[in-house]
């Protein structure tokens, strides 16, 4: 978590006993590191030593948008991956599934991502998976007492308990976005406002004056302008932390360093 530099895909690093970003439990629904390892195999075969692992990430993450009917953005390349790969600074960085608004907001403002980067990159959640250990919190034990979260609307509740059995389930699989996990459109946001985000970092963005605001503007819009505001995040995020020059390296192996 030093910034766009490949770090996740390490399996170890030189550091010794060090845990990777990879183990960490935010990354653990991760998918596609095989993939990742195709495409750089394919590249050193034509180009040796040229295209980094992170401008890889970069360009594959807009793709898989593209291909889940979502926008396309411009990917600045020229990245170089970092040697280092620590499984904490995953588990403190990334927002977290039962962070608060305010936590929130100061991890994105510490990657310099503002409340409007916020809301138009949790959109994201409108493709992709989760499991119960996530938010099953919010369905059995919200405080502590085996309370449900009131925030949480009862019907969609009691939909997910009837799959989600066990606060412990690490197999169930469940759609962030019901009905969308393959499609890139605003239904996540029309979720939100019938309390149907999954996790509690979901729902916070509506608790908000300023991020349900915002929510409200992009319903309200075009697709056309919310593809373009989302573009414009992504290019913001995939500038955070950039290694060039001398600093980091080309990998030959994504998931070690040279």
């Amino acid at each position: 978590m030093q910034g766009c530099d490949g770090s996740v895909l390490l399996n170890f690093t030189s550091s010794s006993g060090n845990q990777t970003e990879k183990v960490a439990t935010p990354n653990q629904t991760v998918r596609g590191f095989d993939f990742i390892d195709r495409l750089k195999s394919l590249l050193e075969a034509e180009c040796p030593g040229i295209v980094s692992c992170a401008d890889i990430i970069a360009l594959a993450a807009r793709d898989s948008i593209v291909l889940t009917g979502g926008p396309s953005w411009r990917v600045p390349t020229g990245r170089r991956d970092g040697r280092m790969s620590n499984a904490s600074e995953a588990l403190s960085q990334i927002p977290a599934p039962f962070d608060n608004f305010t936590t929130l907001q100061q991890k994105f403002a510490n990657k310099s991502l503002d409340l409007k980067d916020l809301v138009l990159l949790s959109a994201a959640h409108t493709i992709g998976i989760s499991h119960c250990p996530s938010f099953a919190n919010r369905l059995y034990n919200l405080s502590g007492v085996g309370d449900r979260d009131p925030t949480l609307d009862s019907e969609y509740a009691d939909n997910l308990r009837l799959k989600c059995r066990s606060q412990n389930d690490t197999t169930t699989i469940i759609e962030m976005d019901p009905g969308s996990r393959k499609t890139f459109d605003l239904s996540y946001y029309t979720s939100l406002l019938k309390r149907r985000g999954l996790f509690q970092s979901d729902s916070a963005l509506t608790r908000n004056s300023n991020t349900l605001t915002y929510i409200n503007q992009l319903l309200q819009g075009s697709i056309g302008n919310f593809y373009s505001e989302f573009g414009l995040a992504m290019e913001k995020m995939g500038r955070v932390g950039v290694k060039t020059g001398t600093t980091g390296e080309i990998r030959r192996n994504c998931a070690v360093v040279n």
